[in-house]
């Protein structure tokens, strides 16, 4: 019998850039083996996704934090920083225990997800339709009225 390594974890949001779908899953992969190394990665993606999003990446917690003062949903940020917070607190000793809690690393393999899709594709679908499906007349006329 095959036991398949990525259990339930949820497949990624494929507008993630590719390297972070890489990083989830790697994560997915190892999630039945070791969910304290699933949620680590998932704080890397979250990094990633902040560097991808705008920020410097120096500091998780900065760029959380600069994502909120450029309009990021309260939401939103309650997700990053679960991520960050859990994930972080997966790789040093004492703070958290995550050695069977699959649970946790499943419910932030969707928080990604849901980080992905309100961040990522919902802007690019938007874009893309009023980029292709707006007459140019009418986009300048739009840039004119928010000048």
């Amino acid at each position: 019998m095959i036991y398949p390594f990525s259990g339930v974890a949820p497949l990624p949001n494929m507008d993630m850039p590719e390297d972070i779908i890489e990083d989830f899953q790697e994560a997915r992969n190892i999630v039945e083996l070791s969910p304290r190394g699933a949620v680590a990665l998932l704080r890397l993606i979250i990094q990633k996704l902040c560097i991808h999003l705008g920020e410097k990446g120096d500091n998780i917690n900065s760029d959380i934090s600069n994502l909120v003062k450029k309009g990021l949903p309260e939401k939103m940020q309650k997700a990053l920083d679960s991520v960050r917070v859990v994930g972080n607190n997966a790789v040093h000793p004492g703070k958290i225990d995550l050695k069977d809690d699959r649970e946790t690393a499943y419910k932030l393999f969707h928080f990604v997800n849901i980080i992905a899709e309100l961040l990522i594709s919902q802007p690019k679908q938007i874009d893309e339709f009023y980029n292709f499906k707006i007459p140019e007349k009418s986009r300048e006329a739009i840039k004119e009225r928010d000048k």
